[in-house]
């Protein structure tokens, strides 16, 4: 197969994954900038991040005001399962692909593009990942200028209001995934106790909001390891402890 015909599979691939992305990174956009941010740093954000919640958090702590460090670490816990995802894809890239090149494709593994990817059969090849991972950043960074802009265009009192957004998209994303598992369930329920503890206990009141999801994320990933262990299939899959 030519570079050309691959990486034109590749696009197609990543087409829906892109589309999918411009609702998200609007409402990225449009808080980020009606926190206070530029629409620039905005898609600057987006054009050097690829994360969707890390960039949430890591945004919502610059607007706070927090330091390098705390939005460097809790960035870093939140996306640490691209650095698993893109060791994993390594093993199946041709050989051939230079050390610069996967790390530039590693730049565009998400969630989605992983999920695609893993499951195409064979080797994967430098130029279909190229084509795959165009159409996210893509998406991502259109949807993160319109929100941007639209957000720049609307009094104060709107933007404020339409802060609601960011946390009624996370529970439309949780809420199915909790109804269909009892593990995912349970790790939701025990990372908002964590949250809750740590925000409204007296003892812990000098924990930053930033340093509270990052060690509500550890608990968490920690409970859901420890009581939901992943059980081996055949064939190599993996199954929730549900």
């Amino acid at each position: 197969m030519n570079w050309k015909k691959s990486f034109k599979e590749g696009v197609k691939g990543g087409i829906p994954i892109g589309l999918g992305y411009l609702p998200v990174s609007f409402t990225f956009g449009f808080l980020a900038v009606s926190g206070g941010l530029p629409v620039w740093v905005a898609v600057l954000i987006s054009l050097t991040n690829l994360t969707s919640a890390g960039q949430f958090a890591g945004t919502n702590l610059i607007i706070a005001g927090a330091g390098y460090f705390e939005v460097a670490l809790t960035t870093l816990v939140i996306n640490l399962r691209y650095m698993l995802m893109s060791l994993s894809l390594s093993q199946k890239l041709e050989q051939k692909t230079g050390t610069l090149a996967r790390m530039a494709l590693a730049f565009g593994i998400t969630d989605e593009t992983f999920v695609v990817s893993s499951l195409r059969p064979g080797i994967l090849r430098a130029s279909y990942m190229l084509g795959l991972i165009s159409m996210p950043i893509l998406g991502w960074n259109a949807g993160t200028l319109l929100g941007g802009s639209v957000s720049s265009m609307l009094p104060e009192a709107m933007q404020n209001a339409m802060g609601i957004a960011l946390y009624a998209m996370f529970i439309a994303l949780i809420i199915p995934a909790a109804r269909q598992s009892r593990a995912v369930l349970c790790v939701i329920a025990v990372a908002v106790a964590a949250v809750c503890i740590f925000k409204y206990i007296a003892v812990f009141s000098f924990i930053s909001s930033g340093f509270r999801i990052i060690a509500a994320t550890v608990i968490a990933s920690a409970f859901g390891a420890w009581f939901f262990p992943g059980k081996e299939e055949e064939g190599g899959k993996t199954q929730d402890g549900d």
